[in-house]
């Protein structure tokens, strides 16, 4: 490659867009990339991701994995085409919506259907920018519902990703939730309740006073929808943004990431015991703050038991 020539596509890549180079041997008309994608997705919808193996797929197709290799020659590679089959292209429905606001809500409550109907797309880790037909046409979506404000790209982008994360995190919770009652056998509902019965166990008013009312305000059984509350308040500031923009204020942009020190990520040996001597030091300070409030609330009821019997 010269210096200015584009970089490769990715195999991958390639293939979600239908422009890598076909094999020219092997059971051509009975295997296919779509084929092969097709019995991942199926295999991953019925047992998860930890069930897809090239060797599995190979299996449900009557072929061995060697066959596999000749269309698609890395797992990698089928578990992104597999993420982009299940995506699929956002339905047109939200474009009957008007306005930048009901659109985005419209294009949020359907990305979290898609992680409750193939709930292991959660688990394909997320290593950069999906740079594929269909996740590209869900990004598109977003950014066309915000192109008639006067955000800048940077953003129109922000928002994007902003009410995108929020969609993801419900899936990942309402996902969790599917899993354990399935695993279990019962209800989400009922996973509920016996999750707030543990919070009530362990949860006293001296150590955690505010998660304490909320446990006692049923927050963990209540029907409302957080992550609904979350992606609505975050389009209220944007919203409020805009008010602002209007009336000619603005923000600096926000341009410095949240990043660890280079220094952490070399491992240095002196660092590390640096930092387990403050986790140590921290975990016997809550320890000592337990034992205070104990010990204040058994002082607190022996001075009432005197008082009580002067």
């Amino acid at each position: 490659m010269t210096e200015n020539e584009p970089p490769e596509l990715p195999r991958g890549i390639a293939l979600a867009w239908g422009v890598a180079a076909t094999p020219q041997r092997g059971p051509k008309r009975e295997m296919s990339v779509e084929r092969i994608v097709d019995a991942a997705v199926e295999l991953a919808d019925a047992e998860g991701i930890g069930a897809v193996s090239m060797a599995a797929v190979a299996a449900k197709l009557g072929f061995t994995p060697m066959s596999l290799y000749r269309y698609v020659t890395a797992k990698d590679d089928l578990l992104l085409l597999m993420q982009e089959q299940a995506t699929g292209v956002p339905p047109e429905s939200h474009l009957e919506h008007e306005g930048w606001r009901d659109r985005l809500l419209a294009l949020y409550e359907e990305q979290v259907l898609l992680y409750l109907r193939h709930p292991w797309m959660l688990s394909v880790p997320i290593t950069g920018s999906p740079i594929t037909p269909n996740s590209s046409a869900w990004l598109d979506a977003s950014l066309a519902a915000l192109e008639q404000t006067v955000l800048t790209a940077d953003e129109r982008i922000a928002t994007a990703l902003a009410v995108t994360g929020q969609a993801r995190w419900c899936g990942i919770v309402q996902a969790g939730y599917t899993a354990q009652a399935r695993g279990i056998g019962l209800s989400p509902d009922e996973v509920a309740v016996r999750e707030a019965d543990l919070y009530d166990r362990v949860i006293t008013q001296d150590e955690f006073p505010a998660l304490r009312r909320a446990v006692d305000e049923g927050v963990f059984t209540s029907p409302a929808d957080p992550f609904r509350f979350g992606v609505e308040r975050i389009l209220d500031g944007v919203a409020a943004y805009l008010d602002a923009r209007d009336r000619g204020e603005s923000r600096a942009p926000v341009d410095e990431w949240i990043a660890i020190d280079p220094v952490e990520l070399a491992g240095d040996r002196r660092l590390k015991e640096a930092q387990k001597t403050v986790r140590e030091a921290e975990r016997m300070l809550r320890a000592a703050r337990k034992a205070e409030r104990q010990a204040l609330r058994e002082a607190k009821e022996r001075f009432a038991k005197t008082k009580g019997q002067g």
